[in-house]
């Protein structure tokens, strides 16, 4: 590996770094206000200004989901359990994470995730109340901004909406 002799500290915070920059560049410099105000029963549903629908299901889940997560199921991060929204927190922060297999790679054997290069992928587990060990809740990371999440051991994911 090319970095051998990089503390691994310094790693995640240059990955979280990156993985910050990445966000802000896809959420638009990071401004989310209110969308457009729009009557009930409109036929113009409130468009975005990149003209992609923004409607929200009964659930607060919006119709208009990245490129990334069509197609699978997909949860809002603040309808996540708290020790997820949690791990979430930390990983904006960069550490440092109770677990030391917190920001290894997740190799995706299941094939659930996109297929992508070995290495797009991180996990960081996400504490479950009354379990002596890891459990089966996790947050995946990958490269491009996005973030899922398991609570069944990688069996299936949602992705999250931030």
């Amino acid at each position: 590996m090319i970095f051998r002799n990089v503390p691994r500290w310094l790693l995640r915070s240059l990955g979280a770094v990156f993985l910050c920059v990445a966000l802000v560049a896809v959420a638009g410099c990071g401004a989310r206000g209110p969308g457009p105000a729009v009557a009930s029963g409109s036929a113009d549903r409130g468009a975005t200004p990149s003209g992609a629908a923004a409607r929200t299901d009964p659930g607060g889940v919006p119709d208009a989901v990245p490129g990334w997560a069509r197609g699978m199921a997909v949860v809002r991060a603040d309808a996540l359990p708290r020790q997820a929204r949690d791990v979430l927190a930390l990983i904006d922060k960069g550490g440092p994470y109770p677990y030391r297999q917190d920001g290894t790679v997740f190799g995706n054997f299941e094939k659930v995730l996109p297929r992508q290069k070995r290495g797009y992928y991180h996990e960081f587990t996400v504490r479950t109340p009354g379990e002596r060990d890891r459990g089966a809740r996790r947050i995946v990371t990958g490269e491009g901004g996005e973030f899922y999440y398991t609570d069944d051991h990688y069996e299936t994911f949602k992705a999250v909406l931030r």
